[in-house]
């Protein structure tokens, strides 16, 4: 069932949101060779805190993390390590949520750890530009499936490939609500879209096939074929007319 929202409760989500595109900026600002993505996690961890919210993902279902930090042909939901030391022309995935008086928020961006090649530069723009998309459709009268086609489509005329196992979703007290949001289908499906529904769009796009699998750790999703992937993510609010609420934007 989906929960729709009241204002005063988007204006709650509003808040916590602020706290995740905060952090995020943060860290992105502190991505650079030789960073590892535990430093990440802690910092992450630090500024969430600092900004009056609490990790949304540290002990969600057992992950033992602040920050989902996905380097290359990881898709989404890479365990931060002291290990996993960043290296020019590596890409990394930053995915994050904060909880502030009991609701949530959730964003996810692509950023180049220094200069990368003119193909991966263009799997990001290509990712970035299909989130916005898929954004566009998040209006009253349009259906679920509108997003998912318009991020499928800009997707697949770049050649790229959008990830099946992993989709979006309603957002609001819980962190995953009704109803998912995939990221590919055909327009015109699925419920129609209202005033008081929120939506974390957040398409996974793959440079080869989308086929992926989990590691042993039982989070760490990569593509089967090895080929980089770039994940973004807003938290948005339908409104009554006119364009989407991203809760999630500066």
């Amino acid at each position: 069932m989906i929960d729709f929202k009241t204002e005063e409760e988007i204006e709650l989500m509003a808040a916590a949101c602020k706290v995740v595109a905060e952090t995020q900026q943060v860290l992105v600002n502190a991505v650079k060779p030789g960073v590892t993505t535990l430093e990440l996690d802690r910092l992450a961890e630090e500024v969430i805190c600092d900004l009056g919210g609490i990790p949304a993902f540290k002990g969600y279902r057992n992950y033992p993390k602040t920050l989902c930090a996905s380097v290359n042909d990881e898709v989404v939901h890479g365990i931060p390590s002291a290990q996993k030391v960043l290296r020019e022309g590596d890409i990394i995935g930053l995915d994050l949520g904060a909880i502030v008086r009991g609701f949530y928020g959730d964003a996810a961006i692509t950023v180049a750890v220094g200069s990368i090649p003119e193909s991966v530069n263009t799997l990001l723009r290509v990712t970035k530009e299909a989130l916005e998309k898929g954004i566009e459709q998040a209006v009253v009268g349009k259906r679920l499936s509108d997003i998912s086609h318009a991020i499928q489509s800009h997707v697949e005329a770049w050649g790229f490939s959008v990830v099946r196992d992993f989709v979006g979703h309603g957002i609001g007290r819980q962190l995953h609500e009704e109803p998912q949001v995939p990221n590919y289908g055909r327009p015109g499906q699925g419920p129609r879209l209202k005033p008081g529904m929120v939506l974390a769009i957040e398409p996974m796009v793959n440079m080869g096939s989308y086929h992926v699998r989990v590691l042993e750790d039982q989070w760490t999703a990569v593509t089967v074929d090895g080929s980089w992937s770039a994940h973004f993510e807003h938290t948005v609010a339908i409104q009554p007319s006119g364009p989407p609420r991203v809760l999630t934007q500066l």
